[in-house]
C-alpha cells in the first residue's frame, strides 16, 4: 500500500489539534475579557478598606465639571480670537499697500458709474473696443474739467478772499472787544502771539511736510493711473474678471457666490448712482443759497459740498461748515447763520426725501453702522478709505443676506427632494442671476 494516505492522517491529526488548542485559548481571552473583577478578586484578593477611612468620591469628567455657559464662552472666545487675528492681518496688509487698494476700489466706483453706458452703446451696436474708449474718455475728461474749473476758481478768488477774510478777523476782532465776554485787547495780541511762536517752533516740520508733499503728488499721480487703468480693463473684460474669480472659490461654495456677484454689483452701482445724484442735487440748491446770499468762491464751495457728499455723513457736516465759516469771515454773523439754515434745510431734505427715494431699500445701511464704517475706514486709509467704507459696507450686507437666502433655499431642496433622485443641475443650483456683474 502506499504511504500517502498514512501522511495525510497523521498531517489533519495534528492540525486538529492545533485547532482545538487554538480554540480553547480564544475561549480562556473571552472568559478574562468579560469577567474582569470576579477575576481581580479571586486573584489579587484586595482586602476591604478599615472603617475609620473616609469616603472619596468619584472624580467626574473634566468635560462635565466645566459649566456649559463657561464652555460656550470658551468655545466662543477662541472663534473670535481667530476672526480678530484675521482681521488685524487683513488691514495689515491693506495699510501695507493702501495705494493698490484705494486705485483698485475707486476704479470699482467709476466702472460702476460708466459701465451702463458702455453697456448701452453695445446695445446700439457699437463694438465693446470703442464702446470702452469711448465711454472712458468722455467720463475721465468731464472729471479733469472738474478739477481744473475748481482750480481757476480758486485762483482766481484767493486774493479778493484773503482781503475778505483779513477785514472779517478784523471785525471778529472788534466784535470780542465789544462782546459781554470781556475779552481785551490785550488778550486778543497775546492769543496772537501764541500762535506766531507755535508756528515758529514748527517751522522744522512744516518745512519737512512740505518737503514730503513732493512724494504725496508723486503717490496720487501713481494711484490716479493705476485707477485710470484698473478702470479701463474693467469696462473692458470684467465678464473675464469675474469668471476668473470665482475659479478661485471653492467648487461647493461656487454657486453661491455666483449669485451673490451680481447682487452684489448691482447694489454697488445704485449705491454709486444715487450718491452721485444726491451729491449733485445738494451741491446745486446749497451753492445757489451761498450765491444769493454774496458769499464769495459760491462755485468752488458748491463743487467742495458735491465731492465731499461722497463721504457720508461726516463730509455734509465737514462741507457746511466751511461754507459758513466762509460766510462768518467775509459777511459777518448774519449772513453765516443764513448759510447755516441753507445748508440744514438742504441736508435734511437730502436725510429724509432724496435718499429714501432714490437710493431706496437696496443700499439700506443703519445710521450707526454708516458712522462706524466711516470712522474706521478713516483711520485705516484717511479720506480714501471714509469714502470707500459705506459702499463696503452696503456690498458685505447684500452679499451676507444673498448667501443666507441661498443656504436657506438649499436647505429647503435638499429636504424636499424626492428618494433616489439625482443631484440639482446647474440652473437649480444658482437660484439668482447668473451674469456676470461686469458684464
Amino acid at each position: 500500500m502506499s504511504r500517502v494516505p498514512g501522511w495525510l492522517g497523521r498531517l489533519g491529526a495534528g492540525l486538529t489539534e492545533m485547532s482545538e488548542r487554538w480554540n480553547e485559548r480564544r475561549a480562556e481571552a473571552e472568559r478574562e475579557r468579560d469577567e474582569p473583577e470576579s477575576r481581580t478578586s479571586s486573584d489579587e484578593h484586595v482586602p476591604p478598606p478599615p472603617d475609620y477611612a473616609p469616603d472619596v468620591p468619584a472624580r467626574p469628567d473634566p468635560a462635565l465639571a466645566v459649566p456649559w455657559g463657561v464652555r460656550v464662552a470658551a468655545e466662543a472666545g477662541w472663534r473670535l480670537l481667530v476672526l480678530a487675528g484675521t482681521l488685524w492681518v487683513l488691514t495689515r496688509i491693506i495699510s501695507a499697500v493702501q495705494l493698490v487698494v484705494l486705485a483698485f476700489v475707486s476704479a470699482l466706483l467709476i466702472t460702476a458709474i460708466l459701465q451702463p453706458t458702455v453697456a448701452r452703446l453695445r446695445r446700439l451696436g457699437v463694438p465693446r473696443g470703442p464702446a470702452t474708449a469711448l465711454t472712458a474718455i468722455l467720463g475721465f475728461v468731464v472729471m479733469g474739467l472738474i478739477g481744473w474749473f475748481v482750480t481757476w476758481q480758486v485762483m482766481e478768488n484767493i486774493d479778493d478772499l484773503s482781503g475778505q477774510i483779513q477785514d472779517g478777523i478784523d471785525e471778529l476782532r472788534n466784535w470780542l472787544l465789544n462782546s459781554p465776554f470781556h475779552v481785551t485787547d490785550k488778550q486778543i495780541n497775546e492769543i496772537a502771539k501764541n500762535l506766531r511762536e507755535a508756528v515758529g517752533a514748527n517751522t522744522d516740520q512744516i518745512t519737512s511736510a512740505g518737503l514730503e508733499g513732493v512724494t504725496v503728488v508723486v503717490e496720487a499721480l501713481t494711484g490716479i493711473l493705476l485707477a485710470v487703468f484698473s478702470t479701463l480693463f474693467l469696462l473692458y473684460d470684467g465678464k473675464r474678471i469675474w469668471e476668473w474669480t470665482l475659479k478661485l472659490v471653492p467648487a461647493a461654495a461656487r454657486p453661491g457666490v455666483a449669485g451673490a456677484g451680481p447682487a452684489a454689483w448691482r447694489t454697488l452701482t445704485a449705491y454709486v448712482r444715487g450718491t452721485v445724484i444726491v451729491a449733485l442735487i445738494d451741491a446745486i440748491f446749497i451753492g445757489l443759497g451761498i450765491y444769493f446770499l454774496d458769499v464769495p468762491m459760491a462755485v468752488p464751495l458748491a463743487v467742495f459740498i458735491f465731492l465731499f457728499a461722497f463721504i457720508p455723513l461726516v463730509g455734509a457736516v465737514m462741507s457746511g461748515a466751511l461754507a459758513v465759516v466762509v460766510a462768518l469771515v467775509t459777511q459777518g454773523v448774519f449772513t453765516a447763520v443764513m448759510t447755516l439754515v441753507v445748508v440744514l434745510a438742504v441736508q435734511q431734505i437730502e436725510g429724509h426725501i432724496l435718499q429714501p427715494f432714490i437710493l431706496g431699500r437696496a443700499v439700506r445701511v443703519h445710521p450707526l453702522a454708516v458712522v462706524l464704517s466711516v470712522a474706521c475706514g478713516g483711520m485705516v486709509a484717511g479720506i480714501g478709505g471714509a469714502v470707500v467704507a459705506v459702499p463696503l459696507v452696503a456690498v458685505t450686507n447684500t452679499v451676507v443676506g444673498y448667501l443666507r437666502a441661498y443656504s436657506r433655499q438649499s436647505a429647503l431642496r435638499h429636504s424636499v427632494r424626492p428618494r433616489g433622485a439625482t443631484a440639482m443641475g446647474p440652473a437649480e443650483q444658482q437660484p439668482g442671476p447668473s451674469e456676470a456683474p461686469l458684464e
